[in-house]
């Protein structure tokens, strides 16, 4: 049992590693979508996905060593928690403490990372927001009311006021 909490402990102080990585990408990330370096932020979104990875296969081994306890101290996995395990620990001190300590500092990092990707998905919707009146606006322009030139047949031979004929071009 010791060597399986030890083992516990050292995957959670793994995973809070991680996420901590990931709380130091997002924020890089903040500013580089407030810059608008869509570059940059494809290179940090690239760093992120390679930390999710071993977040997940960190949460796996996590999941599997926390069976492994569970089936040891006769316990179902689905309802142990983690407090839980904090709390039978009373006997042992040290290790109670220890595990307390990575708990506390791995739910601290995942609520910052959640906290910071909120954030940022605010930036990102107003950007989009931005991006869409721009559109609009465009094609507002294109659609301004036409000059009021009649020929012979009083017919409409004006033109849009404006923008001329030519289309957005995304490239330029």
């Amino acid at each position: 049992m010791a060597s399986l909490m030890e083992t516990l402990i050292e995957v959670l102080d793994l995973e809070s590693q991680e996420y901590e990585n990931l709380l130091g990408l997002s924020m890089r990330k903040t500013s580089v979508i407030v810059a608008g370096e869509l570059e940059e932020l494809a290179k940090i979104t690239d760093e992120e996905q390679t930390v999710v990875s071993r977040i997940n296969n960190l949460e796996q081994k996590r999941g599997e060593v926390f069976a492994d306890i569970a089936n040891v101290i006769n316990k179902d996995v689905n309802t142990l928690m983690l407090a839980d395990l904090v709390e039978m620990l009373k006997t042992r001190p040290e290790e109670q403490q220890k595990l307390a300590r990575v708990h506390d500092r791995l739910g601290t990092a995942v609520h910052d990372v959640k906290k910071v990707n909120e954030q940022n998905k605010l930036l990102i919707e107003n950007a989009l927001e931005m991006v869409e009146f721009d559109m609009n606006m465009l094609q507002a322009m294109k659609a301004a009311p036409e000059t009021a030139n009649y020929n012979r047949g009083a017919y409409n031979t004006g033109e849009h006021m404006g923008a001329g004929g030519a289309a957005f071009d995304a490239k330029q």
